[in-house]
């Protein structure tokens, strides 16, 4: 399987920094799930749970719609999964799909992104409270790695290929 991240410089500004370890973190997902059949990638990982590779894909294009365009440029866009249920539905899902939105919210994220300085506050809210769009990338790269995590376990159990 190829690798075409790029690793986060260890020195560099703070802006580059957030989006190198975005990006860094956007490729590992799709690193996770490279090379695997439809069926593989909504295979669950293990009762009662309904994770999937692609139920995280699903998620994830969730969330880079929920905190870009939502929250942070305050866009009126309707839900992508109705209900919410990324990971239920995985299973009918079409992979091709599944990643086309993920990658259209993606760069819809990085326009939205490149426009604002860390210091910008949204113009949606969470939770009824403002967020910067510093705290948005974070957020991200969080968010990321811990469904990472969730990835690398199921891609070792779906057929042994393991790695960063």
């Amino acid at each position: 399987m190829s690798d075409p991240r790029i690793s986060p410089p260890f020195v560099n500004d703070e802006r580059a920094m957030l989006d190198s370890w975005l990006e860094w973190h956007r490729q590992t997902l799709a690193v996770k799930c490279a090379g695997l059949p439809p069926h593989r990638l909504a295979e669950r990982s293990a009762p009662p749970s309904s994770l999937s590779l692609l139920g995280l894909v699903r998620h994830m294009a969730h969330v880079e719609r929920a905190w870009f365009r939502i929250v942070l440029d305050g866009q009126d866009v309707p839900p992508l999964h109705p209900g919410d249920d990324d990971f239920d539905e995985a299973a009918d899902a079409s992979p091709e799909e599944a990643f086309a939105i993920w990658q259209a919210e993606i760069d819809q994220a990085r326009a939205l992104s490149a426009a604002l300085p860390l210091d910008a506050l949204g113009k949606g809210r969470r939770h009824g409270r403002q967020v910067s769009h510093r705290w948005v990338l974070v957020h991200m790269i969080e968010e990321y790695a811990r469904h990472n995590g969730h990835a690398d376990l199921l891609r070792e159990r779906l057929d042994g290929v393991t790695g960063e």
